[in-house]
C-alpha cells in the first residue's frame, strides 16, 4: 500500500519501486563513479524535508559545505532544515576509532534525540573499509545494521562497486544485508556510438518491484528515470 511507502523522490524510480521504499526499511543504492548514487541519495533527503520530516546524513567522503552546495545548485534552499530538521554530519574514515564508534554507537542514539524519519550514509563503503578481515566485517556489519533496524526510520545507503564486478557492491557484503538493492551503472551500445546510464531494482523484499533495466538521466535540478523506456 502507498501508504506505508516512503518515497524517494524520484517519480519512475517510486513507481518502479511499486510507490516507494517499505517504511522503516534499508536500501542500498550501488553504483561505480559517475553513476549518481549521492545525487540519488540528496533527492531521498529533500523529499523527506519537503514532507517535513527530521533527516540525518552521514558522509564519509564530501564535507558538508560541498553538500549543501549540491542542493542548493539544485534550487532547494536547504538553510531552513539545517540543524533543524536536517543534520549533516562529516566522518573522517581514516580516523578509524573516531568514525567507528559515532557510526556504531551515536548515530543510533542520534536517531533517537532528533526523531530522524530518514538516514542516509553515503558511501557505506568507507565504513566497510575500516574492518581489516571480511570475517570481522560481517559482524560488525551485521550488529549495526541490526541495531538500526529498530529506530523507525527508514536508510539509504550508497556504495561502490567491487573493482572487478560492477554488479556487486565494494565487498560484496551490504546487498544481502538490505531491504532494497538499487544498481546503477553504465551501459555502452555495440557501436560505442554514447554511454548511457541505467538501473535495475536488484532486490526488494515484502514487495513486487519492476525488474526490467530502465534508462535514467542526471540533470541539474532532477534525476529523470524513464520507466516507461527500454534500454537502447
Amino acid at each position: 500500500m502507498n501508504s506505508d511507502r516512503v518515497k524517494i523522490g524520484i517519480p519512475g524510480l517510486d513507481d518502479m519501486l511499486g510507490g516507494g521504499l517499505i517504511k522503516n526499511s534499508i536500501c542500498s543504492i550501488i553504483g561505480t563513479y559517475g553513476t549518481g548514487k549521492t545525487t540519488f541519495s540528496l533527492e531521498f533527503v529533500w523529499e523527506g524535508l519537503k514532507k517535513k520530516e527530521n533527516i540525518i546524513y552521514i558522509s564519509l567522503e564530501e564535507r558538508e559545505g560541498r553538500i549543501l552546495t549540491y542542493m542548493e545548485q539544485k534550487g532547494w534552499d536547504v538553510k531552513p532544515y539545517l540543524n533543524k530538521s536536517l543534520f549533516v554530519i562529516k566522518l573522517d574514515p581514516t580516523d578509524f576509532n573516531l568514525a567507528n564508534n559515532r557510526i556504531k554507537n551515536e548515530l543510533p542514539k542520534l536517531i533517537e534525540e532528533v526523531k530522524a524519519t530518514r538516514v542516509v550514509i553515503d558511501p557505506i563503503s568507507l565504513f566497510e573499509d575500516l574492518f581489516t578481515t571480511d570475517s570481522e566485517r560481517r559482524q560488525e556489519m551485521f550488529r549495526f545494521i541490526e541495531g538500526l533496524r529498530d529506530k523507525n526510520c527508514t536508510i539509504m545507503l550508497t556504495s561502490e562497486t567491487h573493482r572487478d564486478n560492477v554488479f556487486s557492491s565494494r565487498h560484496g557484503l551490504i546487498e544481502y544485508l538490505s531491504d532494497t538493492v538499487i544498481l546503477l551503472r553504465y551501459v555502452r551500445p555495440s557501436d560505442l556510438s554514447a554511454v548511457h546510464l541505467a538501473l535495475e531494482v536488484v532486490k526488494m523484499r515484502m514487495s513486487l518491484h519492476s525488474r526490467e533495466i530502465k534508462p535514467y538521466e542526471l540533470q541539474q535540478d532532477q534525476v529523470l528515470v524513464y520507466s516507461e523506456a527500454n534500454v537502447f
